[in-house]
């Protein structure tokens, strides 16, 4: 804030605002306001205030979004209590940040409310403004580089995740739908705070492609189909699970019955380029250079036409955000450091034939690379019996 000689920094967006004061708004309805001098506000709906309680606001403070006395808009609710909360700042007219550029939100919940360009004329007509400029790069630096805490609750999103997929795995069978076998690795991500007291929300989203199916998951998102699983299908099921706004992206394939020639020789590449990916990831390496040892090694076993897309993007705040640092493109010229968080997901799709990807999520320590995924990372480990 110093640098860009912002007083204040006032964010909305869900997962800047969980950034910002630990508080992950259910419905984007939440605000946090950050003063250059460290104080943390907060502004949000009554219904949400006990979640608000379990971050680090120095001050919260509640709005009543609505009543059946008074039929009105978020805005409009919002407008007077955030010009009280504005007053516990300087009386002096103070440079303001906001989030003014594209971004991608993972989902909070099943609807999300998105102040989008009012909020910069909310905070014309609240504050005292001197100045208002956009903060986005600034909160996407900081959302590429985890703190010891966001990396802890990422690892409990893993350990979710865990669970799922090992509980999935074993529900894995012929004749059963790509929908029916996505809801077999979804439902232990729903029920997941029974084995997480810790963790106050927790859920995700499970998908499942199978035999030619799988090779579509090279496309920006993933979709389950009423096909069925057949024998000697690949069968790809990706998750993205969330701990109290901290998500993860996960994926593993799966072969119904031991794999034949074919279909070894493509886990036996994805895994050496996987290997040669987790090797390249240190402090100072080049994001593009870990994409390249994978890259390379789909290549010398004469599957680099079939590797589609990057090796990975940054993970945690965001669940599928190609553009969150540090991404691991080609063309990246970003730096990796220590805290950055993830994925790698080394991968092949055969069009008409069948894809896989082996995606797990990392950090960047001292030592290298830490795997937060550590299951299911043995080719032998993935393949369904019977």
């Amino acid at each position: 804030m110093r640098e860009n000689l912002w007083d204040l920094v006032v964010c909305a967006l869900p997962m800047n605002v969980l950034l910002v004061s630990g508080y992950w708004p259910v419905i984007g309805t939440g605000v946090a306001v950050a003063s250059s001098d460290g104080k943390i506000s907060l502004l949000v709906p009554e219904d949400e205030e006990d979640l608000a309680q379990r971050g680090w606001a120095d001050e919260i403070q509640t709005f009543k979004a609505g009543s059946l006395e008074d039929l009105t808009t978020t805005v409009e609710a919002i407008r007077c209590p955030l010009r009280a909360l504005s007053q516990g700042f300087s009386a002096k007219p103070v440079r303001i940040g906001f989030e003014a550029l594209e971004t991608s939100e993972p989902a909070s919940y099943a609807a999300m409310h998105l102040y989008g360009g009012t909020m910069r004329t909310l905070i014309e007509e609240t504050f005292s403004v001197l100045g208002v400029a956009p903060a986005d790069e600034a909160l996407d630096y900081l959302r590429a580089r985890k703190t010891a805490f966001e990396i802890e609750k990422i690892r409990t999103a893993c350990r979710i995740a865990e669970r799922a997929l090992q509980r999935g795995f074993e529900q894995i069978k012929t004749g059963a739908s790509e929908v029916e076998t996505a809801a077999t690795f979804r439902q232990p991500l729903s029920a997941s705070l029974v084995d997480f007291p810790e963790v106050s929300r927790a859920d995700g989203f499970a998908w499942c492609m199978s035999g030619a199916n799988s090779a579509l998951a090279s496309a920006a998102y993933a979709r389950s189909r009423p096909k069925w699983v057949a024998p000697g299908d690949l069968v790809l099921v990706h998750i993205n699970s969330y701990a109290d706004g901290y998500w993860t992206d996960i994926t593993r394939t799966y072969s119904i019955g031991k794999p034949d020639e074919r279909r070894q020789a493509m886990y036996d590449a994805v895994f050496a380029a996987r290997e040669a990916a987790f090797g390249a990831i240190h402090p100072g390496a080049k994001a593009a250079d870990v994409d390249t040892a994978a890259r390379d090694v789909l290549k010398t076993r004469g599957f680099g036409p079939h590797f589609k897309h990057s090796t990975g993007h940054g993970v945690g705040f965001s669940a599928i955000a190609a553009d969150a640092q540090p991404r691991l493109h080609p063309k990246s010229e970003e730096v990796l450091e220590i805290g950055m968080v993830f994925n790698v997901e080394p991968a092949i799709y055969i069009e008409g034939y069948g894809g896989l990807r082996h995606c797990d999520m990392a950090t960047v320590t001292e030592a290298g690379a830490e795997l937060l995924t550590p299951f299911q990372c043995d080719a032998g480990e993935l393949v369904v019996n019977g």
